[in-house]
């Protein structure tokens, strides 16, 4: 069985900068580590490599310090790393990057074998966003599964995987045929300690190493920010306000408490009063 792990090496977010013509965040000066939520998916393909005897490959679309992150990937256990590289992904927005690492991965299917299942975290801290992982799903033609807070099941047999994925208002139990990408949710289990032994390996290991050609694209308008439709308009810092909250105090039983509550919110803001009188009276008409 062979697993891909889809992971990112972001800035630490405490220390987040943008540039202030160009929107985009600056990563030069600026620490650097695994992004948090690929934890979570790495450590579940190391559960199944520990029970099913799988291979673990790691995965990531960067710079070349992007390796450090891959290292650190080894040295909990994974078996293999593959670094993307190429000036010309510089910029990529979530359309440019699920291009190019779909790409990345139909090649480490040729060289290594097709993975049966691909994870990756349920968004980045950089970019929030959460579409890098349906993005790879759907260029790949692999079924999807989101915000899955656990693995139930895995029947190689079969070719069929159960999973719990967090809903709103609930827990859905889903099961879905292999080959599969599941992108992983915060605090689905704790990430294990890297040991003595992997570390050496990961520091003796040869980091695969690809660029676009390498990997067969051949229209680069699709890389980096030529591929990248998104356009940031502004970044700014929402104002503080300057008004603090009020309390309001009320005594007795709930609905008094209710009353006396909203009675403070119009006597605020009158305005909102008003217009609920005026559409109550429009549907009752």
């Amino acid at each position: 069985m062979h697993i891909v792990v889809c992971i990112k090496q972001v800035p630490d977010s405490g220390q987040i900068r943008v540039h202030p013509v160009t929107n985009t965040i600056m990563r030069q000066g600026v620490p650097t580590i695994i992004n948090p939520y690929d934890l979570f998916a790495l450590e579940e393909a190391l559960r199944l490599k520990d029970k099913l005897g799988a291979t673990v490959t790691v995965l990531t679309m960067g710079p070349p310090t992007a390796a450090d992150s891959l290292r650190k990937a080894l040295t909990f256990g994974a078996d293999r790393a593959v670094l993307l590289t190429d000036r010309y992904f510089a910029g990529s927005d979530t359309l440019a990057t699920s291009f190019a690492l779909s790409m990345a991965l139909k090649k480490v299917a040729e060289e290594f074998g097709k993975p049966e299942i691909i994870f990756t975290g349920k968004q980045t801290i950089d970019g929030d966003t959460a579409q890098v992982g349906p993005g790879i799903a759907k260029r790949l033609d692999y079924n999807q599964l989101t915000y899955i807070s656990r693995i139930v099941e895995t029947d190689l047999d079969g070719g069929t995987i159960r999973v719990e994925r967090r809903a709103e208002g609930g827990l859905q139990v889903l099961e879905t045929k292999l080959p599969v990408l599941i992108t992983m949710l915060e605090a689905s289990n704790e990430m294990r300690r890297g040991s003595i032994e992997n570390a050496l390996i990961a520091a003796r290991a040869d980091v695969v190493t690809w660029n676009a050609q390498a990997v067969g694209i051949e229209d680069l308008t699709k890389c980096g920010l030529r591929g990248s439709p998104t356009i940031v308009k502004k970044v700014f810092a929402p104002t503080a306000r300057t008004e603090k909250a009020q309390i309001v105090e009320a005594e007795g039983k709930a609905d008094a408490r209710a009353a006396a509550l909203v009675e403070a919110i119009f006597a605020k803001a009158p305005a909102v009063e008003s217009d609920l009188l005026e559409n109550a009276a429009q549907h009752y008409v």
